[in-house]
């Protein structure tokens, strides 16, 4: 069975960094073909909205115009994880952020379908 666990997150102030992890356990599909893995975000009274994607079959990156330039996903294989470096935050950054994943033929079907691996969430808050 796969899970996923994100975990990183906290309380920074505009202008400051935190790195998310995304760590998939029971199988590791980081270093699968086919997984979509994306990073989300939802904050009180908001959709829910993708700010990243990771194709695991090459390793392809996408970013919402909300986080281009400011957050990078990479992977680190020895921990079976996926980081989301987040660097310049800003307060509309302030959400709750969740890894999902979904297998997929094509990186085509990756965003704007339904995820069916879904981490917990943890918490980003940013002060102005």
């Amino acid at each position: 069975q796969i899970r996923l666990a994100d975990s990183g997150g906290g309380s920074v102030q505009a202008g400051g960094s935190l790195r998310l992890s995304c760590a998939s356990s029971g199988v590791n599909i980081i270093t699968l073909s086919n997984y979509c893995i994306a990073w989300f975000r939802q904050a009180p009274g908001k959709e829910r909205e993708e700010v990243a994607l990771f194709w695991s079959s090459d390793g392809t990156t996408y970013y919402s115009d909300s986080v281009k330039g400011r957050f990078t996903v990479s992977q680190d294989n020895t921990k079976n994880t996926l980081n989301l470096q987040m660097n310049n935050l800003e307060p509309e950054d302030s959400a709750k952020y969740y890894c999902a994943a979904r297998v997929s033929t094509s990186i085509s079907r990756c965003r704007g379908y339904e995820y069916n691996l879904w981490g917990q969430g943890t918490q980003v808050t940013v002060s102005a």
